[in-house]
């Protein structure tokens, strides 16, 4: 087995191709349109190419970033035929989706033992079924997970992630519907310590970033897990519905800004035609996606590769 965090199995890179097959339809079909026959490299040409960009959900900023190195290009010769400019477009997006992020490199946090990860976002994004993935995942690696049920509102929560310990074969830490979420995830985090645990996820439950007593218990949450384990959390993962587009773009902008946010887990990136939003969210957030939901099965979850997502929309 290889490492979760190295280089893609040709199973999962295939997954993660047939999870963006709906945005290369809508995406790939429009530039083809665009680009196919004896036109020339002009400024209508350009703007066609723009419209087709923003229709992926793109976004508006990084279209027009991606979209003004084009032009420059064109202005200085270097682009003359439609299929360079396709080769030009696949360039960029993948300038922008390698570019150095804030979230750094995940080996780096998978290094503490035990490794703590925090699983944040809105009501209905699948945050307790992505932990369960991640645990999945994990295991068949050979690691020793923890999972901390600091849902505390959703008695439903507490009971959904107890069967996903039992499929992983897992501990899983829980208390009372209601309980104080910080005293469940001090209680996970010294049962992690005091078992040697590799890994422990921390289940939190959905909420508003616009709530303000919710991002604050969430910061008291963070700091009770500094107390047990030094540095922790050592990754927030904020679970985003990539059917949402712009909007997920939205929660994102304000989850990095009051959770410290170090990376995006991207659901149901199978079910949409705006799959360009992994783009945006690099660009406009500075973050990376780090794995990317291709269904509803305890395998539906691969790490993100830019190389492979880049292709798919094109080739």
């Amino acid at each position: 087995m290889i490492s979760l965090f190295g280089k893609l199995e040709p199973t999962l890179l295939e997954r993660l191709k047939e999870s963006v097959q709906k945005t290369k339809t809508e995406l790939s079909a429009r530039v083809e349109q665009i680009l196919t026959g004896d036109r020339p490299v002009d400024q209508a040409l350009l703007k066609e190419l723009e419209t087709a960009l923003l229709s992926a959900d793109i976004g508006v900023r990084t279209t027009k970033e991606i979209l003004a190195a084009m032009r420059q290009k064109v202005n200085e010769h270097k682009l003359v035929e439609a299929k360079d400019l396709k080769r030009e477009l696949k360039s960029e997006i993948l300038k922008v989706l390698n570019a150095p992020l804030a979230g750094g490199d995940l080996s780096a946090s998978l290094k503490a033992s035990p490794r703590v990860i925090f699983i944040v976002g809105v009501n209905g994004t699948g945050k307790t079924t992505t932990t369960g993935k991640l645990t999945n995942r994990f295991r068949k690696e050979g690691a020793s997970v923890v999972l901390c049920a600091a849902d505390t509102f959703r008695a439903a929560a507490i009971e959904q992630l107890e069967i996903w310990a039992r499929r992983a074969d897992v501990e899983m830490i829980k208390q009372k519907p209601g309980a104080d979420p910080s005293a469940v995830v001090y209680d996970a985090l010294a049962a992690a310590v005091a078992r040697k645990a590799d890994v422990v996820l921390v289940d939190t439950a959905g909420r508003l970033h616009t709530k303000s007593n919710l991002m604050a218990e969430l910061e008291k949450m963070k700091r009770t897990a500094a107390k047990v384990v030094p540095g922790a959390p050592h990754d927030v993962f904020l679970v985003l519905d990539a059917t949402t587009g712009q909007n997920g773009l939205n929660q994102a902008r304000e989850f990095w800004s009051q959770a410290g946010v170090t990376g995006i887990v991207l659901t149901k990136l199978d079910g949409t035609a705006k799959g360009g939003i992994v783009i945006a969210i690099t660009r406009e957030l500075n973050l990376p996606v780090r794995f990317v939901g291709t269904g509803e099965q305890i395998d539906d979850l691969v790490p993100f590769d830019a190389q492979t997502y880049v292709n798919s929309l094109f080739d």
